[in-house]
């Protein structure tokens, strides 16, 4: 079929970029800003893509690539080259061994484009029936989609169309804590971008915005709703909005998932119980599954977070976490479902509570292993506690060989300093991710793999509240694909496809020290979870007086007059034992634990000898001090940097990073005021006094503190 793109379309385009590109820029277009290229590059472009080749018939996600790639030209060229039904020299062409002959078994790139599976993509400059041409091959459309994707990135930064790439995560997931008022839990961007309310039969241009920005980095599902979930949200009506957004989603090869509360059939009054074993309560979840899938054919499962933080659960009824799961999954298993059964536990009100929250998940869960149905995953966040600025990672990794583990990353800024304090996340995946666990994956083959990350996503117009968070959704995205990807490099990318090649570099640079600082004004050597509590910001180390333990921040430091830090060797709550026993010697001794996770395992007396010959109270001051001095690095790089960027994302950004400066420095007081009230040490020659006397920061509160939801 012979694809048409009219006259007045491709006029429309060339007149949108013409006219952002004279205008200031307000974010809305993230990387995929398609901004006009220097005349050698634009030469280099023009050469691969004289017209645009998909043979066979026109699919919605062949379309959406087509879409794509006229974008991209209009905004890079300032023209469309439309398609063309045949082959010829300077084509950029897009195929499936189904839609051209001459990529099957006979091929020199056959075994290549077998090995990449169904969502992986080739890029190359060969030449086929006869022509010099710039090919993007893959097994199916969606590879097609993520290729032309891929081409687009590269003929934005001036990268050779040379890749393959296939995805080594089967489920690339964004968690959207979005409530069905519109509010969102722990986000920092707006209100939620999906207006329930509105659907299903208004449906706004941002969900396919969304589609395309995820298709771009491949990110493969959504799950729409909060884990905090209602049980209207599996009601007719609300299906039907649900449905309403697949069907935008689904040409970009995104499945939509819902967050299930377990008591969900109990509180609509349609069974008398809620327990897992039940046979009304499990007739109930497969009818309702069906009555999903009949709605949402390809709708993906349930994602279910169950006895935390008062959320219901199968332990309601004395039941196990995979006697939950399992009754879910045999709903969803005959329309080829999964469940994603949340590992975030901890002792409810009232319950006995273990020594150590930290242990919790591993407690309940690991003796639970090789329980699970088939397509049960156990999403597990990347640290024990709670995505903190910095974790050691989650000892459950390693240590459940029989089932499938997704790992659950926030990428909205929860601990961060919100959408307010910049702190690339790269990093932070990339720490996690590349650390050895020391233990076998072990012998059963899992059939599921993923990666889930919680969105930072609003109705903001830069979508993110941040410019520079634009960055986490994007490194999520494209290292939830590789999780072998470098943070820097990634990073790199992002720069250059948002704020152009002239600004990547200082950029680059700003972007990897940007975490390492928040966690040096915040939560230096292991400090964790000290932030004010119920909206978790701000400094409250002192908080003691709620009424669990562990929902207190001096739970955590545990500083006193003999020193600071939580035990968690044989001596303490034993947390090590959990992890592998190579990792539990090395982190035992704090002369062999890394300085970053000194006080998470060990509490040390304040003149401990620390490796810079300071003793641990003058390490402590002086972490805070280079927090702030390189928050105020930070700020001085942007203004460097003002010649090169838009003044209005300059000035956006400006502000606020004035504003960290001055969080970084209420940090730095606060926590200081309080540890040499705890210590009644004197402050080492050189260290300037906090502003304000401790009460004065013990009286700073955040009644409407966002993110509440």
């Amino acid at each position: 079929m012979r694809f048409t793109f009219s006259a007045a379309l491709a006029a429309l385009l060339l007149s949108l970029v013409a006219t952002a590109s004279a205008a200031d820029e307000d974010g809305y277009d993230l990387w995929l800003r398609y901004r006009p290229l220097d005349r050698a590059a634009q030469a280099g472009v023009q050469a691969q893509a004289r017209s645009i080749v998909i043979p066979g018939v026109a699919s919605p996600t062949t379309q959406a690539a087509l879409a794509e790639l006229n974008r991209g030209l209009a905004g890079m060229l300032g023209r469309v080259p439309g398609p063309a039904s045949r082959i010829a020299d300077g084509a950029l062409l897009l195929a499936t061994p189904a839609r051209l002959p001459e990529l099957g078994a006979a091929s020199p790139l056959h075994t290549e484009l077998t090995a990449l599976g169904n969502e992986g993509y080739l890029l190359r400059q060969t030449r086929v029936q006869g022509h010099n041409v710039t090919l993007i091959a893959a097994n199916s459309d969606i590879g097609l989609l993520y290729g032309a994707y891929a081409w687009l990135r590269d003929a934005a930064t001036g990268a050779k169309p040379e890749a393959s790439s296939a995805p080594t995560l089967q489920l690339r997931m964004l968690n959207h804590w979005d409530n069905l008022d519109r509010t969102v839990e722990r986000g920092y961007s707006g209100q939620s971008i999906w207006d329930w309310w509105a659907l299903p039969d208004i449906k706004d241009q941002r969900y396919t915005d969304y589609a395309r920005a995820n298709a771009s980095l491949g990110i493969n599902g959504t799950v729409l709703n909060n884990v905090n979930s209602k049980p209207e949200v599996l009601t007719a009506p609300f299906i039907a909005k649900a449905a309403a957004v697949a069907d935008i989603l689904r040409p970009y090869g995104i499945k939509v998932y819902l967050s299930a509360r377990f008591s969900t059939p109990l509180e609509l009054k349609e069974t008398s119980t809620a327990d897992p074993l039940s046979p009304e309560v499990r007739a109930w979840w497969a009818r309702k599954a069906d009555e999903i899938y009949k709605a949402i054919p390809d709708f993906g499962g349930f994602l279910v977070k169950a006895n935390s933080e008062g959320q219901p659960g199968p332990q309601d009824y004395h039941r196990s976490h995979a006697d939950g799961a399992n009754m879910l999954a045999a709903a969803v298993a005959p329309h080829k479902g999964i469940v994603m059964w949340r590992a975030f536990v901890y002792a409810p009100k009232g319950a006995h509570l273990a020594d150590d929250r930290a242990k919790q998940a591993y407690d309940e869960f690991k003796p639970l292993d090789g329980s699970f149905a088939a397509n049960v995953l156990v999403q597990v966040k990347n640290g024990a506690i709670d995505f903190q600025p910095r974790e050691p990672f989650h000892p459950l990794f390693g240590a459940m060989p029989k089932t499938p583990l997704m790992m659950e990353f926030q990428i909205t800024k929860e601990y961060l300093g919100y959408s307010t304090d910049m702190a690339y996340l790269g990093t932070l995946f990339e720490e996690t991710l590349e650390t050895d666990t020391k233990t076998s994956t072990g012998a059963v083959a899992q059939t599921l793999s993923g990666m889930a990350g919680v969105a930072n996503i609003g109705s903001d117009r830069n979508w993110a509240g941040s410019h520079f968070d634009q960055a986490n959704w994007y490194a999520f995205g494209r290292m939830a694909w590789n999780p072998q990807a470098k943070a820097r490099d990634v990073a790199a990318e992002w720069a250059a496809l948002t704020f152009g090649k002239r600004a990547e570099a200082p950029v680059v640079d700003m972007m990897m020290m940007s975490r390492e600082t928040v966690v040096n004004y915040m939560t230096p050597l292991g400090l964790h979870h000290i932030m004010g509590t119920g909206h978790h910001f701000g400094p409250a180390p002192w908080v003691d007086n709620l009424e669990r333990p562990d929902w207190n921040p001096v739970y955590y430091h545990r500083a006193s007059r003999d020193g600071i830090g939580f035990d968690r060797t044989a001596k303490g709550s034993n947390a090590l034992e959990q992890y592998a026993p190579e990792i539990a010697r090395q982190y035992a001794d704090p002369k062999t634990t890394p300085e970053q996770f000194l006080l998470w395992f060990h509490h040390l007396p304040w003149d401990y000898a620390m490796p810079s010959g300071r003793t641990l109270w003058a390490e402590l001051l002086a972490r805070y001090d280079k927090g702030v001095a390189d928050a105020r690095s930070l700020q001085a790089r942007w203004v460097a940097l003002k010649p090169l960027i838009d003044a209005r994302r300059y000035a956006e950004e400006a502000q606020r990073l004035n504003r960290q400066v001055n969080n970084a420095v209420l940090w730095r007081d606060a926590c200081i005021a309080y540890f040499q009230s705890v210590s009644g040490l004197a402050l080492p020659p050189g260290v300037t006094a906090p502003a304000h006397p401790l009460d004065y920061y013990k009286s700073l509160s955040y009644p409407y503190a966002p993110g509440r939801g």
